[in-house]
């Protein structure tokens, strides 16, 4: 993305050139995302991928006639599967494009895994336990990195005054 001239007779740079301002340094969310963010979007792509695959199960084993207590309680819990699915590729999408919002939300979302990856890890399950922590903790530590912090901080454009 580049910025507009700050008055209409100002011409656009000449390309390859940048004004003071222009880029990641001086626009928020500008520029070519880091390393560290486009690790972030990637983890958060594979949970979503990874829910979408198990609402996937869930629903086959749900209309293939397995006995459940509430058909539409198990309804509901496939709802609440892509729901979930839906928002974490939408938060990856956003992050990778530098919006503020997609931090806290990258943030709950790890730890949601954790919450489930830890128990999973001392239940037995050590490679499902491992596959879901590591990536998690790695996006942990990854959101407070000083470069995703200074990327991800677009806002909404505000609407004209007049």
């Amino acid at each position: 993305m580049s910025r507009p001239p700050s008055t209409p007779s100002d011409p656009p740079p000449p390309a390859g050139e940048t004004r003071p301002g222009d880029g990641p340094a001086g626009g928020a969310g500008q520029g070519k995302p880091p390393v560290a963010v486009l690790v972030i979007a990637l983890v958060v792509a594979a949970e979503a991928t990874a829910l979408l695959v198990a609402a996937g199960w869930y629903a086959f084993e749900l209309f293939s006639g397995s006995p459940v207590l509430s058909f539409w309680g198990a309804v509901f819990t496939l709802g609440l599967l892509l729901a979930f699915s839906a928002w974490l590729y939408a938060v990856s999408v956003f992050l990778f494009r530098g919006y503020r919002w997609t931090r806290a939300a990258a943030l709950v979302a790890q730890l949601f895994v954790l919450t489930i990856g830890f128990p999973t890890l001392s239940g037995g399950l050590v490679l499902a336990g491992l596959a879901m922590v590591v990536p998690a903790l790695a996006a942990l530590v990854l959101l407070f990195h000083s470069t995703v912090i200074a990327f991800a901080s677009r806002t909404g454009n505000a609407p004209p005054a007049l």
